[in-house]
Formats: C-alpha cells, structure tokens, sequence
C-alpha cells in the first residue's frame, strides 16, 4: 500500500564536520497506528521472508534518491549512500542483480552505494556470503561491517571479506567518557581500521 518510506541519518566526517553520506533507514507509516519503528516489524518480515522484497524496494529507493541528490544538491556530488542488507537477501541469489538493477534504473554510480552487513551473519556462513559479496564488490560497490567487535570472529572476516568500512558498534561509543577502557577499546579498533586502510563509522 505505499506505506514505507525511508528515512535518511547523515554519516559526518569529523575533521571537516561535513556530511559526506547517509544511511537509508525504513519505517511504516502506518494508516491507523502512525509511524512504525523496524523493530516493530524487520523481524516478522525477516523470518517470513517478506523482508527480501522490503529490502530490494529500500534499495532501489535510496539509490533513486541519492543519485537525484548528487545531480541537484550543491556539495553532494560525492554523497554515498548506505542500505542495510538483511540475512535472507545476503542468502538468496538475486541480490547481485538487485544491486546492478538498482544502480541502472537509478543511474547511481556504484562507489556511491554502500551495503552495510552484520557481522554475525557473515561469521555463520562464512564461504557462501564471502563468495556473494566479493561479486557484489566486483560491482564497484562499497561493503561495510556493521556491529564490528559483537561478534566473535572480527579479526579474521577482515582478512576474507572486501570489506572498505568498519562500523563501530552503538554500545562501544555510547560509554565513552564512562572509563578509560572504553577510550582504550575504540582506540583500538580506529588503530587497527588505519592499519588496514579502512574507513570507520561510529
């Protein structure tokens, strides 16, 4: 019923304090209940498996949008956006078309798009997705670890995965300031991001 729409969170790089991307984030707007919150729905969608076709509208739609933003908005030619991708699309053997059509019909170039995965999902079926997602990168893609340091086998997905960015996970940044070993911590998931030549996302 044309009920979802995407909501946008701006990703601002700290030394300029520009906002350099943004994530596409999806909500119900709900008829009778006004808007729905994903956690009111995501996990109903995702066992079902509603959440395969949820994620390929969110992907067209935010790569409709940032490739009209790009083209319009001064300042945002080089404005990425990043979609979450789901379990059940990872799995399914469309999602490489999806991307590609998403990108056609939008005309985004593919280093503006970026897919952000959860950790834990790539660690339980670690060859399968590592193969999907080097074909994804192929595209020109961006991959993004999402959750990065929740999960048990960070240090070795980064050796496998094309992975461009780490995503700092909420509960790591949310206690800054609460104990030096918080500081500690982060530290030393930027040190180890600058090492290997990726970007991170707080």
């Amino acid at each position: 019923d044309d009920d979802f729409v995407l909501h946008y969170q701006p990703v601002v790089e700290l030394e300029t304090g520009m906002i350099v991307g943004v994530e596409a984030l999806v909500r119900w707007q709900h008829a009778t209940r006004g808007p729905l919150r994903p956690s009111t729905f995501i996990p109903l969608a995702e066992e079902t498996g509603r959440i395969v076709e949820i994620g390929r509208w969110v992907l067209a739609e935010a790569c409709r949008h940032a490739a009209r933003w790009r083209a319009e908005l001064p300042g945002a030619e080089e404005l990425r956006v990043s979609v979450n991708v789901s379990p059940r699309q990872i799995r399914r053997p469309g999602l490489l078309e999806d991307v590609r059509s998403a990108l056609d019909e939008s005309g985004l170039v593919p280093a503006a798009l970026e897919l952000e995965i959860t950790e834990s999902v790539v660690a339980r079926r670690r060859d399968e997705m590592t193969s999907i997602l080097n074909s994804v990168a192929a595209l020109g893609v961006r991959l993004a670890l999402d959750d990065f340091s929740t999960g048990y086998s960070s240090l070795s997905l980064l050796q496998d995965l094309p992975v461009q960015v780490l995503k700092i996970d909420r509960s790591f940044v949310s206690g800054l300031g609460t104990g030096p070993e918080r500081v500690a911590f982060v530290r030393a998931i930027v040190d180890l991001a600058a090492t290997l030549g990726l970007t991170v996302v707080a």
